[in-house]
């Protein structure tokens, strides 16, 4: 008799537990917010999910992102709607621009251009605002990649640059570019243009040049129009040295700069941290420090092009 109350007891004990439980809402799973200007599919949004993941947060399961894609103008229209559901926005490139004037949210970045110049930073190393993540640009790198073309292509003579003035940090790249190239002997020729509306203008502008190569300064405009670049360069029988390999998958020859993937990767870390508490203006931006030469071995064929042994040995990666 005394086990059967007992029985009973812990059975009742049992019901009122999961009526309990039942009764008490499920944990709100938190929601990120990614803006991009990058068509779909977006190159880098996989290596934001894969930095997530690396922390415990999967897409769909544990955390869910809100995806928004369009001109910076479209991505503002978004942002009241978006922040009213989100713990926190990561942007892509340019689509930090859609964010200026916002201050009540935590916001992520990954820009190709001078983030204190953009106005998103105090410094570098204490941002002290709601906004911090990762910068590309380096004045070294911008360099460097007139040094590697010259070394891949001895025979370049005059080399154009194409590039968006549209961008933050713009002039002081310029100019590396301009002394590299005079100390390889090559004359640099600046094609600027100004927002996506004006880079078919670029384009005839560096026909009209003749130049022998071409070297194109990464950011958001280029990189969504990477494949018409590649394909521009190729047609017109040109070298082609670019800032990422996203752009050498597309058909360009060469890049020289940091992996941005495994940026976006690192942008996963810099979310948890907030989700954790952390304040992002706490968070110094980051500067790559691994660079990567990649080389595409089909546009160099379709070139008629035999890369030096020696720069092709230095290649993280061919693209076949």
């Amino acid at each position: 008799m005394i086990g059967r109350r007992r029985f009973l007891v812990g059975a009742g004990a049992a019901v009122l537990t999961s009526r309990t439980a039942a009764a008490q809402p499920a944990k709100a799973v938190p929601r990120i917010g990614w803006i991009s200007t990058n068509p779909e599919p977006d190159p880098f949004v996989g290596g934001f999910r894969e930095g997530l993941r690396q922390h415990g947060y999967v897409d769909g399961q544990n955390i869910a992102l809100e995806l928004r894609y369009g001109s910076v103008d479209e991505l503002r229209a978004t942002i009241p709607e978006l922040k009213s559901k989100v713990a926190l926005i990561a942007a892509a490139g340019p689509a930090i621009r859609a964010m200026r004037g916002t201050q009540d949210i935590p916001t992520l970045f990954a820009v190709s251009g001078d983030a204190i110049e953009a106005g998103l930073a105090n410094s570098l190393a204490h941002p002290g605002r709601n906004f911090t993540g990762i910068t590309f640009l380096s004045l070294e790198v911008a360099a460097k990649r007139v040094q590697l073309l010259k070394d891949a292509v001895p025979r370049i003579r005059t080399l154009a640059a194409l590039s968006n003035v549209d961008h933050p940090g713009e002039p002081s790249e310029r100019r590396a570019t301009e002394a590299a190239a005079q100390a390889v002997g090559v004359t640099l020729v600046y094609v600027p243009f100004n927002t996506a509306v004006e880079l078919d203008q670029g384009l005839r502008g560096v026909e009209n040049v003749r130049p022998d190569a071409i070297i194109v300064f990464p950011e958001g405009v280029t990189i969504a129009n990477r494949t018409k670049l590649a394909e521009f360069a190729a047609a017109h029988r040109l070298p082609s040295m670019f800032g990422w390999s996203e752009y050498v998958d597309a058909g360009g020859l060469m890049s020289y700069g940091a992996n941005v993937r495994e940026a976006y990767v690192q942008l996963g870390d810099y979310a948890d941290r907030i989700l954790r508490g952390a304040k992002p203006g706490e968070l110094p931006i980051v500067q790559p420090t691994r660079f990567e030469l990649v080389l595409n071995a089909a546009t160099a064929k379709r070139l008629d092009l035999v890369i030096p042994p020696g720069i092709a040995a230095r290649a993280a990666r061919v693209v076949q």
